[in-house]
């Protein structure tokens, strides 16, 4: 499985999520993000404990990693926005892709962004669902 770094996050995600997607609040510079904090959503995936995944499978750390892009706010502004880029870079790197209208996937978004911290496991798993429904192979 291939993983995520963050000179990608810099070079792709970040870029394209600037250049691409227009909204009316602009993306900070990639300088001025959080200290560490992209750093740790991108590590936290790929994470073990006594030899075995803390999030086994693809979908369990595409999942969680959508949830700290978009909860742990590594960014000045547009986390909602880098946090799906990022997911689409992510799928496209191990040979898939999500087919969900676009109303829809934001309409996701905002709900996992507006979900209690203390549901996370039940907003990670339902992150999972979602992206088990919509995934298909490249």
């Amino acid at each position: 499985m291939k993983t995520i770094h963050v000179k990608e996050v810099e070079y792709i995600a970040f870029r394209l999520a600037k250049e691409m997607l227009a909204f009316d609040e602009p993306i900070p510079d990639f300088s001025a993000r959080y200290p560490n904090i992209l750093e740790s959503c991108l590590a936290t995936p790929f994470q073990s404990f006594s030899k075995k995944s803390l999030y086994p499978g693809f979908l369990s750390k595409a999942s969680i990693l959508f949830y700290l892009l978009i909860k742990n706010h590594p960014f000045q502004n547009g986390n909602k926005r880098i946090a799906m880029t990022v997911l689409f870079v992510f799928l496209y790197k191990n040979k898939k892709w999500i087919k969900v209208d676009t109303q829809e996937l934001y309409n996701f978004t905002i709900w996992v962004a507006q979900s209690p911290p203390r549901v996370k496991d039940e907003t990670v798993k339902a992150i999972e669902k979602f992206l088990r429904a919509y995934m298909v192979d490249l």
